[in-house]
């Protein structure tokens, strides 16, 4: 049934919207901010460095050693900060990935290919760049300086253009980033390590075998063994001679990904009512353990970690390796070195042609069944912000060079960052100059993107509002007695009314465990459709969100003008349970657990869902619906 949607005032920003935004959201948005911190460190080296260079090489040259009985890891400040607190960055780095592979765009395993093969080429063809700058001169041992891509700045960089580039990107760059930073962990450890010591090596090996044999049986259940296990290694591998930061993404891609389940929130709930009953130390110890276990290790350590690597450790990884003295002599000397233009080269040419090179090659070869998951437009500014290269550059660069050559290869890195958001900048600008379906094209190309929602929308079985042939899809799984739902609601019904072209469903997801009376209330909106009134009680249930109980539900159907002895006696039959359950077994397909979550054609909503929020993912849907030429049924 169709009922024209009604006008309410606008709602705003709801109070939970924050709280609802996706890992991989949180991720880019504190990258955002990590973004500026990482530049403030890098400039305020430079600085450091010109005023009081003395001091800047004797503080991170200042030797720290760490002894437990008759072993001992000694090592200066600088190398304790790029070969030990680095390690944390590289972890973060493999759990998002992992998160992106378990729960995200990589889900679909034929969806990595194009990232893996592009992330590849974007390193091969910088490597190529450099070696022919490098052919013949002794610097040419230098070439892993120029192939990595810095992940926490491609990031925090994509992040200021976001509004010019599409959500998609985001996953596209942050796979390619992770290629780039494993391959170049390999590189460090096989290419710039020194003398490999078997022994400690092989130990490190027969360690993370028992990682991997750990994580079959006990699974993650003991996150502190994990914690010593990964120390162990990373001592292991350091005292082999191989670079231990391979270490943090190796963990990191092993810690799997899960949404939380609905029965593991019931649960919970339950354990927690029994401590509200009786609040004893050991019933406090087992709601968080119980509540810690909704989520999976990964979100845990997401969370626990990022803001300490983004806010704290990459910016001091800058501050310690980006301090260079400049002058102009040494400028006019660096821009004529080899080393300098062969990493400046590498990145600013090198990478967008190996990234754009790959996909286009990817594509046709594969006859269009492999495409980028965004325009190619959009590729091109990604290809190009890939050429910010920054902290595992640096981080070969002190492994390879030293001296002058050291200063020439960190200013070729400073300078490719600068060149890369200049680059960028001028793409985006031509990109948003074009008309609006020449844009929509460039930005978000005509392949389709993946679906999250598992039980389309049938159009003889949900509850449907709005133009039934409309482009855009808006569903919500949603409680009556939510509050949230509650504060939603106003945004819908502006939404609806700002947007002739969409229609909105809305299926029921009770949450028993918490409203007592959800449940009853989503089998009265149901008894209400069996008179084709499904839509008035929807709006009088939500507007008395507190007046739920069986009175209240008779008074409710008596005021739409319901024929109440048929709703009472379909209510005591429970004729709308078999709906209700229906709908809940695909929210549980789906991985919904909470309201509201909403699906915009078919793709889940991560964010806020205040009117901005949700008028952006309409439009950027109505774009993409637009290009394929396809009617959208999720």
């Amino acid at each position: 049934m169709t009922v024209p949607p009604e006008t309410s005032p606008p709602s705003g920003q709801t109070p939970c919207g924050e709280d609802a935004r996706s890992p991989l959201r949180v991720f880019l948005q504190t990258e955002t901010g990590s973004a500026a911190v990482l530049l403030v460190g890098a400039l305020a080296a430079l600085v450091w460095a010109n005023v009081a260079a003395g001091s800047y090489e004797t503080l991170w040259g200042t030797e720290l050693s760490v002894r437990i009985g008759s072993g001992s890891v000694s090592l200066d400040l600088r190398e304790w900060l790029n070969s030990g607190l680095m390690t944390l960055f590289f972890l973060v780095v493999g759990l998002e990935a992992r998160r992106e592979f378990d729960m995200g765009e990589l889900r679909e395993r034929r969806r990595i290919t194009l990232p893996l093969l592009a992330g590849l080429s974007g390193m091969l063809v910088p490597v190529a760049i450099y070696l022919a700058v490098n052919a013949g001169e002794d610097s040419v041992h230098g070439w892993g300086a120029a192939m990595s891509t810095d992940t926490a700045f491609a990031l925090g960089m994509l992040a200021v253009f976001g509004t010019r580039l599409p959500n998609s990107l985001r996953v596209f760059i942050l796979t390619v980033a992770v290629v780039d930073d494993f391959l170049a962990l390999a590189v460090i450890a096989f290419a710039y390590s020194g003398a490999v010591a078997l022994p400690a090596l092989l130990t490190a090996l027969c360690l993370f075998g028992l990682v991997l044999l750990l994580r079959r049986t006990v699974g993650m259940r003991v996150p502190s063994l994990y914690g010593v296990l990964g120390a162990a290694i990373w001592v292991a591998l350091l005292k082999s001679g191989v670079d231990p930061v391979v270490t943090g993404l190796a963990m990191g891609l092993l810690t799997y990904a899960r949404p939380a389940e609905r029965q593991d929130l019931e649960q919970a709930s339950r354990v927690f009512r029994r401590f509200r009953e009786q609040p004893t130390p050991e019933l406090e110890r087992t709601v968080r353990r119980q509540i810690a276990s909704t989520l999976s290790p990964n979100d845990r350590l997401q969370r626990m970690l990022h803001p300490w690597t983004s806010y704290v450790i990459v910016p001091l990884f800058a501050l310690a390796n980006a301090g260079i003295t400049l002058s102009a002599s040494q400028l006019s000397h660096a821009f004529t070195s080899p080393v300098t233009l062969g990493i400046l080269f590498g990145y600013v040419l090198g990478k967008p042609l190996g990234i754009i090179g790959a996909t286009w090659l990817t594509t046709r070869i594969s006859a269009g069944r492999l495409h980028p998951p965004v325009g190619w437009g959009a590729i091109t500014a990604g290809g190009t912000l890939a050429g910010v290269g920054f902290t595992v550059s640096l981080l070969i660069a002190t492994l390879a060079f030293d001296g002058d050559r050291l200063e020439q290869a960190k200013i070729g890195v400073l300078a490719a960052v600068l060149c890369s958001f200049l680059l960028t900048w001028l793409i985006t600008g031509l990109i948003s100059a074009l008309s609006g379906t020449s844009r929509a094209r460039a930005l978000l190309g005509t392949g389709q993107s993946i679906v999250d929602l598992s039980d389309p929308v049938d159009m003889d079985r949900d509850h449907v509002r709005g133009p039934l042939d409309a482009p855009v899809t808006l569903l919500e799984y949603g409680d009556f007695e939510c509050p949230y739902c509650g504060l939603a609601e106003p945004v819908v019904r502006e939404l609806l009314a700002d947007f002739g072209d969409v229609r909105y469903v809305w299926r029921h997801l009770p949450l028993t465990d918490v409203h007592p009376g959800a449940q009853l209330a989503a089998e009265a909106a149901e008894a209400a459709a069996h008179q084709d009134r499904y839509w008035e009680m929807h709006e009088q249930m939500m507007s008395h969100q507190g007046d739920l109980r069986p009175k209240d539900l008779l008074r409710h159907a008596e005021e739409i003008g319901l024929d109440i002895d048929r709703f009472r006696a379909d209510l005591r039959a429970g004729a709308g349970a078999a709906r209700v359950a229906a709908d809940v077994e695909s929210a549980d397909l789906s991985g919904v657990s909470g309201t509201p979550t909403f699906f915009v054609n078919g793709r889940r909503h991560h964010g806020a869902y205040d009117i901005a929020t949700l008028s952006a993912a309409v439009r950027a849907a109505r774009a993409r619906a637009a290009l394929t030429g396809t009617a959208q049924q999720t």
